[in-house]
């Protein structure tokens, strides 16, 4: 998907308001796959509320663009880390919203071990998936081991 940006930085309004309708959704049908209102979709479209991050690993998945395009002003690539977004919402479904932020922090704090290097599409994604292995990993052993003891 290719999108004509009006004017930088675009805001979460416009970029939703914009992908919604390059992706030829109305506000119902984006309402209806994200579960949230058509009056929510409007009001996010007109500025009056941003998306919880949650809702927008839903908005982005629906419209196919990233999340981080979604939360950042700055962002100007709609497909900027959207290799991410499949494990943001993995955590959070294990692990609620601070597994997403550790997951998130995770993977942008490791991405400096390239020092500006260039991965192929193929390398992040075996990246991404050892770092969520092992958070996986971590985070069953400690549920195990500091978990409530039945007796």
């Amino acid at each position: 998907m290719k999108f004509i940006e009006r004017r930088y930085p675009m805001t979460f309004s416009d970029k939703i308001k914009v992908a919604r309708e390059q992706a030829g959704l109305t506000q119902q049908q984006l309402a209806d796959s994200t579960g949230v209102s058509k009056r929510t979709i409007a009001s996010y479209e007109s500025g009056g509320a941003i998306a919880r991050a949650s809702t927008m690993l839903k908005l982005a998945k629906a419209l196919n663009i990233s999340s981080k395009y979604l939360s950042d002003d700055s962002c100007l690539d709609p497909m900027a880390d959207i290799e991410k977004d499949g494990y943001l919402e993995e955590a959070r479904e294990r692990y609620g919203s601070s597994g997403a932020r550790d997951v998130d922090q995770l993977l942008r704090d490791n991405a400096a071990l390239f020092a500006g290097g260039e991965l192929s599409q193929e390398q992040k994604d075996q990246f991404f998936e050892a770092v969520m292995r092992a958070y996986v990993a971590c985070k069953d052993e400690a549920k195990v081991k500091f978990g409530r003891k039945n007796k």
